[in-house]
């Protein structure tokens, strides 16, 4: 896994490297409007007509014209807003809670070579709970759960944070919920569960993370989680691209692939249009194609998805005996796991 600073140092410093792009840096959008109405009478010498391009007024008082607008601000930005494109969805009802951090032991993330990272989840009652290897020591935590728990967990200090992502990889459920729900003391509580039953077995043979022994300063924070889908991705001289098109939830970690994804099919589209002297702002000669590309993609991803956490939100009866039947399945099945490892990874 790499860390969005990064990813995103590497495509500041690419930008540089180009002539033709202009970053406005500290910069905020106070209003998106169309350009002004075009003149009865044909201007002369002739003039471009603006008035169909949105022009998006800066904070500074600074307004640029586009001829095509990307939404890449976000599930609640102002662009898919001001293009009135209207989402269907719903709420999950749990918070992401997320943290970095450092592990007592080696991660075995090696840039060079991906062979021997494991990424560790556990699926709770409340959500699941999810370890990404970073590069040394560090790993990336998504814990899915529910918004009191959530609220809880932040409030505590950093010792009993810690106990608390410990236990949830190493203790039983019941355990779990009881360190939930007392107000402080869990460092104390973790320790003498885990040693009337140790998991030490299980960590040697790496079926359970490194334990975690401190937490980056200001990493943890929370989010709600929620399904989203825009009901299309353009409109005339608009594109939405990532959280502004569509909200998944992060069981499966797709959201950035999703995102990615879309970045590289609307370039594309953009390429085409410019190599036949189409216009890059309308529908039927560029966007067209990229809507088509992704939307019923990312609308399966969504969905099957979605289905993954209904599924792994039953705790008892039948249905629990058949998924981990269907887990082992696809694990003996070289095939199946390649094909599943394979899309995780968006490759």
């Amino acid at each position: 896994m790499t860390e969005n600073q990064n990813l995103t140092r590497a495509l500041v410093e690419r930008i540089d490297e180009l002539d033709a792009v202009s970053l406005f840096n500290k910069a905020s959008v106070s209003e998106i409007h169309l350009g002004p109405s075009a003149p009865a009478a044909a201007p002369d010498p002739p003039t471009l007509n603006l008035s169909s391009y949105p022009h998006v007024m800066l904070a500074s008082n600074q307004t640029i014209a586009a001829r095509l607008l990307v939404g890449a601000d976000g599930p609640n930005g102002p662009v898919r807003k001001f293009a009135g494109l209207q989402t269907r969805g719903w709420d999950y009802n749990r918070h992401g809670v997320v943290a970095t951090l450092k592990l007592g032991g080696e991660t075995y993330h090696n840039p060079e070579n991906a062979i021997g990272v494991t990424a560790y989840q556990r699926f709770l009652p409340t959500g699941p709970i999810a370890l990404l290897a970073l590069p040394g020591q560090y790993a990336s935590l998504v814990w899915t759960t529910t918004a009191t728990r959530a609220a809880h967990l932040k409030s505590l200090s950093q010792e009993d944070f810690l106990a608390m992502v410990k236990a949830a990889f190493r203790l039983s459920t019941v355990d779990l919920d009881y360190m939930s729900n007392i107000s402080s003391g869990q460092a104390a509580e973790y320790s003498w569960r885990e040693s009337v039953n140790p998991s030490t077995t299980a960590e040697s043979n790496r079926e359970i993370p490194a334990p975690a022994i401190s937490v980056q300063e200001g990493s943890i924070a929370s989010f709600p989680l929620r399904l989203r889908q825009a009901t299309s991705y353009t409109t005339h001289r608009i594109a939405l691209i990532g959280d502004a098109a569509h909200t998944i939830h992060p069981l499966a970690g797709q959201g950035l692939n999703m995102g990615l994804a879309d970045a590289q099919s609307l370039a594309s589209a953009i390429e085409t249009a410019v190599v036949h002297g189409a216009d890059i702002g309308a529908q039927i000669e560029c966007l067209d194609q990229y809507n088509a590309d992704m939307w019923m993609k990312n609308n399966r991803m969504l969905g099957a998805v979605d289905k993954l956490h209904w599924l792994y939100s039953v705790g008892s009866g039948p249905l629990v005996g058949l998924r981990s039947l269907g887990l082992k399945a696809v694990d003996s099945f070289g095939p199946a796991k390649e094909f599943f490892m394979r899309q995780a990874g968006a490759v």
